[in-house]
């Protein structure tokens, strides 16, 4: 069997941001439930927009793509953003799905002072150009591949510390 060696198509400078929440009582279905219905409206808000600003029907917002996984401690969205910019942007604009949910959240956190059934926690990494490289066997839709296509591998370099140092500059036609 041959193995089909790709890395991401992204170049330039990118974001990565990553947010989960810690379900500490499991049994609070009132507690947990609407942070996680929430959550999947924001993805769903996301994916929406950069389908349709590819469309040309709206303006980005610079969501690339991302994906969901189960950690050890609850559910963690990883995000790949365009910038900083973008990812702040989205975050507080009334508009949109993250501000008034978020204001929600925190609102009813408040309100029921002592409890402790979930935790919510978020990361973000601003990553330079020259500081991100991947390499995907057989593999197109997983990671910063799946949010931005893929190259085959061998246009970066052979070796991970090759690709790292081609991903400062543009890729050559």
């Amino acid at each position: 069997m041959k193995i089909t060696m790709t890395t991401h198509a992204h170049e330039g400078d990118l974001v990565v941001f990553l947010i989960g929440m810690t379900v500490r009582k499991p049994w609070r279905v009132d507690h947990w439930s609407r942070v996680a219905r929430a959550m999947v409206g924001m993805q769903q808000e996301l994916h929406r927009n950069k389908a349709r600003s590819e469309a040309g029907d709206e303006e980005w917002l610079g969501f690339l793509g991302g994906y969901n996984c189960l950690g050890q401690r609850g559910p963690v969205s990883v995000q790949y953003w365009r910038s900083t910019d973008d990812l702040y942007g989205y975050a507080n604009n009334p508009d949109r799905t993250h501000r008034p949910a978020w204001l929600k959240y925190y609102e009813r956190a408040h309100n029921l002072a002592g409890s402790d059934g979930i935790g919510i926690w978020h990361e973000t990494y601003a990553v330079p150009a020259g500081g991100h490289e991947s390499a995907y066997g057989n593999l197109t839709d997983w990671g910063l591949a799946g949010a931005t296509g893929t190259i085959p591998l061998s246009r970066r370099g052979r070796t991970a510390r090759e690709r790292l140092a081609s991903s400062a500059a543009p890729l050559a036609g």
